[in-house]
């Protein structure tokens, strides 16, 4: 049994916090050339379930790619185990539940948000459970000219000992490509809508790859509302969406689990706002909210009518927001209800950076203390401005959309967390990871062990040319844990200062 946490009502969170909008759906997947809102957005694996919420009947749908060139995942087998290090594993499983979300224990690491929107009738609530895993979580073998994969996944409701309601999805994932089957990012989404009486319930959720032993769970405590006439539902953000035009239909999106973006790829968030029945307010006020309950950005809206409902689709802008998670809040003029969601504007998708604080201590090796310090003085209502200028400043092709020092930058950090992941915990912060990312890749490598594997101590030499330096890494226990002596690290040091001082 995995231990069960407890989600926390809306009505409980503090401003800062999550409302108890665990993001969820339903809805059939469809082909599309381009995606709003998004500068460019990965090859989007749809594997949802589409289901009546009045009926309780369900019909899988075919999982579709959706919009643009997939970005890709590491280089691996189909089906293979996610890389390790900074962003891995239980890191990133903190982060997500910190927002409010579940994050499943295992060896799928799947993400999972519960939203709620008003039903006809206050005796029941619209509840939508949507899951996203990575695509190169999954065993896909061939078939003809694509890669398919199977996976099952269970929901089980239950008040006390009661098994209210359970529901076993048998999926296919189908996709083009090789490269498709080994991204990391949110490549697959499952999504299923319910409606549930008002009270409080334990939700488990599993995953399983039908092709091997591969499989994750959660289970968490869940406050379903009572929603009353004309409230803000929970903030769900979106992919895409098509608006219900009455209270007995369902809101046709494409929920985004996660409700993250990606610093660099992304330009906005859509947020779909929806409120349901003849008290529905006409316009609305959304604020983002960032560290120490600083205002970052607000806007007010007028929802679009459309029969009893009324909904608007907020494009949130990730410019904002700042590295970290924001809080956004949806409220109206003279009413007491609050809706809020918790955003999270990543590095990449294995930096579970969740803090301004954090991102600082990423670019020790990008950028000069001066300039760290610049970022840090700054107060959280300056901290936008700080960190576009930060950007402006460090662009070494500002003519270009993309800030290509930083997504370097990153890469290596993500390349060194694989490569020297036996050095120490978080291989960019080993010896060898700080020269690979602060220098790059050496000139030259000499390995002693290449012509005397049976050494006690073996030696590593990197040259870097273009800095005049020689280094020397042993490793004196045999397992691959390679070290520099004190004078050697601060060489290192030196030399990665001098290449801060040398460039933008």
């Amino acid at each position: 049994m995995p231990q069960q946490r407890s989600i926390p009502s809306a009505a409980s969170l503090p401003s800062t916090s999550s409302s108890r909008e665990l993001r969820s759906l339903t809805l059939r997947s469809r082909r599309r050339s381009s995606a709003p809102h998004r500068s460019t957005i990965p090859f989007l694996l749809i594997a949802a379930t589409i289901a009546s919420a009045c009926s309780g009947k369900q019909s899988v749908s075919q999982p579709a790619p959706a919009r643009g060139q997939g970005s890709g995942g590491p280089p691996g087998a189909a089906g293979g185990p996610v890389a390790s290090g900074v962003g891995a594993g239980t890191e990133m499983q903190r982060l997500y539940r910190s927002m409010g979300l579940l994050a499943g224990a295992g060896t799928i690491p799947f993400v999972a948000s519960v939203s709620f929107l008003r039903s006809p009738t206050g005796d029941s609530t619209l509840t939508l459970i949507a899951m996203s895993l990575p695509s190169r979580a999954l065993g896909f073998g061939r078939e003809g000219d694509r890669y398919v994969a199977n996976y099952t996944v269970r929901v089980e409701l239950r008040q006390g000992m009661s098994v209210v309601k359970q529901i076993e999805s048998k999926e296919t994932v189908r996709v083009p490509t090789f490269r498709e089957t080994s991204r990391t990012d949110e490549s697959v989404i499952w999504q299923q809508f319910l409606r549930l009486p008002p009270g409080r319930y334990t939700l488990s959720v599993s995953v399983k790859d039908e092709s091997s032993i591969r499989g994750a769970s959660e289970e968490v405590s869940i406050l379903v509302p009572r929603l009353a006439s004309g409230a803000i539902g929970s903030l769900v953000p979106v992919y895409e969406v098509i608006p219900r035009t009455t209270a007995d239909s369902l809101p046709r999106l494409l929920a985004r689990p996660r409700s993250t973006v990606t610093f660099g790829v992304d330009s906005m968030l859509p947020v779909y706002i929806e409120a349901v029945g003849p008290e529905a307010p006409t316009r609305v006020r959304a604020r983002l909210i960032g560290d120490g309950n600083q205002m970052l950005w607000e806007r007010d809206v007028d929802l679009t009518a459309r029969g009893s409902a009324r909904d608007y689709t907020l494009g949130v802008p990730v410019s904002r927001m700042g590295i970290g998670i924001t809080t956004l809040e949806v409220s109206a003029a003279g009413r007491a209800d609050t809706a809020r969601t918790r955003i999270f504007v990543s590095l990449g998708d294995d930096l579970p950076i969740g803090s301004f604080e954090e991102m600082l201590t990423y670019l020790r090796y990008f950028t000069t203390p001066d300039r760290i310090k610049t970022l840090r003085d700054a107060s959280p209502a300056q901290r936008s401005d700080a960190w576009a200028q930060f950007l402006k400043s460090t662009d070494p092709l500002p003519a270009t959309p993309e800030h290509e020092g930083l997504r370097d930058y990153f890469q290596r950090i993500r390349a060194a967390n694989v490569r020297f992941r036996d050095d120490a915990q978080n291989g960019w912060l080993s010896d060898r990871g700080i020269a690979f990312v602060g220098l790059g890749d050496p000139d030259n490598i000499y390995d002693s062990g290449a012509n005397d594997p049976n050494a006690r101590v073996r030696q590593q030499v990197w040259e870097y040319r273009e800095w005049r330096l020689q280094l020397v890494f042993l490793d004196q226990t045999g397992f691959g844990r390679w070290r520099l002596n004190p004078q050697q690290m601060a060489d290192l040091q030196n030399a990665i200062r001098r290449r801060m001082a040398s460039r933008p």
